[in-house]
C-alpha cells in the first residue's frame, strides 16, 4: 500500500489520455477536463489508449512530478468506469493494485461482523 496522508486524494481520469502529454498537457487535462486544481497536492492518474502506459501527475512542494510506468507485457486492468463521469476517486490500495497489475474489478467480499449472541455486555459476571 502507498504511504499517503489522508488529506491526499487520488483521482483516476476515466477518459484515455495521449501519453505524449508532458507536465503541461496533463495539467491542462486536470484543469479543463477533470475540473480540479493540480496544485493542491492530489494525485491524478492517466492511462493511454493502448492501456500499457500509465502516468501520475502531482505537485510536490516546489514543482510538478510525473510518474510514468510502461508495461512490457499485458495491459493495466482498469476499474469498471462510469463513462458519464470524467474522474473517479481511488483509494491508495487500489492504486497500488493497479500498478501491480491486479484486476480492480474483482468482487470485494463483505466485511465480517461477529455475531451477537444476545449476551448483555454491561452486566457484571
Amino acid at each position: 500500500m502507498l504511504g499517503l496522508p489522508p488529506s491526499v486524494k487520488i483521482y483516476f481520469a476515466t477518459g484515455l489520455v495521449d501519453m505524449r502529454n508532458g507536465i503541461d498537457g496533463l495539467r491542462a487535462v486536470v484543469e479543463n477536463t477533470l475540473k480540479k486544481n493540480p496544485d493542491e497536492g492530489h494525485l491524478f492518474v492517466f492511462v493511454g489508449k493502448t492501456r500499457d502506459k500509465l502516468k501520475i501527475l502531482f505537485w510536490d512542494r516546489n514543482g510538478y512530478v510525473v510518474y510514468f510506468k510502461r508495461l512490457e507485457r499485458g495491459r493495466f486492468q482498469l476499474p469498471a468506469l462510469d463513462t458519464s463521469r470524467t474522474r473517479v476517486e481511488m483509494e491508495p490500495a487500489q492504486l497500488a493494485m493497479l500498478l501491480d497489475g491486479i484486476d480492480l474489478n474483482a468482487k470485494r467480499l463483505a466485511r465480517w461482523q461477529p455475531e451477537t449472541l444476545g449476551i448483555d455486555t454491561n452486566s457484571p459476571t
